[in-house]
């Protein structure tokens, strides 16, 4: 249906899904196949469900260590060339009304985006945005503070900003620090900074290989929200690691958005592998359909749109007919 790349209107969506007790999807991607495998699963739901729109966050990192995905966009790893070229990408495929997939509003998201590394993509990148997660995580509180509130005072007025106090856990790599006074530092935080939306530390691990392998942390989350006055303006990332059943009702924990990617990708990728053995005879004959790399991009699609619409069923997105 359209791209939305104005602050309010970011916020109306925002409302949206607090008003239905539902989580916006934060999709990622680092692949234009990835891009489209979006649409199409927010495509199939509004058909499935009879939505006139269905509106989902489509996320890129822009140089971040651990996945910088707008590098991975293009062979050629320039990030600033796999960004613009994913904002056409999702601009010919889904804004206005004759574009394939009509029905889904994007929300263009920047991810992880580190305020010394990534100074183009919080800049000139902010136009083709919706929201922004400014990613200050690695400094010192007090930097974290001061760079956020700056940032917020410069683009606020432009795009929904999500901020974060310290790190994540991310593949193994990094644990996360469960601190006693978490919660009291993170609404000090978002008092101060004045972001829209905090990502927090709820217990998940990022780019994790085990689903249901993490002990969510409910209670923190829902003493996060009570603190911060009782509006959902929690981010979940990490939640490739979360079960379907752990995903149940997060909304009413005061997530109002819920970021994911690596599940997906692993596990579309190991389908369209096994697509791929099972034409093996078909390949070594030459066939060119069964050869020609668009099978393997088409079977992996499938399997991500699949993945990705259990997501959005899971996360609350049928309330949006209410």
């Amino acid at each position: 249906m359209t791209l939305i790349t104005r602050r309010e209107e970011a916020l109306e969506y925002t409302q949206l899904f607090r008003h239905c007790n539902a989580s916006m999807a934060i999709f990622c991607t680092a692949s234009h196949w990835n891009t489209e495998a979006i649409l199409l699963a927010g495509q199939r739901f509004a058909e499935k469900h009879r939505l006139s729109q269905v509106p989902l966050a489509v996320a890129m990192t822009y140089t971040y260590p651990f996945m910088p995905q707008a590098k991975r966009m293009t062979y050629s790893g320039d990030a600033r060339a796999g960004f613009l070229s994913n904002m056409a990408h999702l601009k010919a495929l889904c804004d206005g009304p004759n574009t394939p997939y009509a029905n889904v509003v994007v929300l263009p998201h920047l991810d992880h985006a580190d305020p010394r590394r990534d100074t183009w993509a919080l800049t000139e990148g902010v136009p083709y945005l919706a929201t922004v997660m400014f990613d200050a995580q690695k400094y010192s509180f007090e930097d974290n503070l001061t760079w956020t509130r700056d940032y917020v005072q410069t683009y606020g007025k432009r795009v929904l900003v999500e901020g974060i106090i310290e790190e994540l856990s991310v593949g193994g790599q990094k644990q996360a620090v469960q601190r006693d006074d978490y919660v009291a530092k993170a609404v000090q935080y978002v008092h101060e900074t004045g972001v829209d939306l905090l990502v927090a530390d709820l217990g998940t691990e990022q780019q994790s290989d085990r689903v249901g392998g993490a002990h969510y942390l409910k209670d923190r989350a829902r003493a996060l929200t009570a603190s911060l006055g009782g509006e959902a303006k929690l981010v979940l990332h990490g939640t490739s690691c979360l079960s379907a059943d752990q995903m149940q009702n997060l909304a009413s924990d005061g997530i109002v958005r819920v970021n994911m990617w690596t599940r997906i990708a692993r596990e579309s990728g190991q389908y369209a592998a096994r697509q791929l053995i099972a034409r093996r005879d078909a390949i070594e004959r030459g066939d060119f359909e069964a050869t020609e790399s668009r099978q393997y991009l088409h079977d992996s699609m499938e399997r991500a749109a699949e993945i990705m619409i259990d997501v959005m069923e899971t996360i609350g997105y049928p309330n949006l007919r209410v």
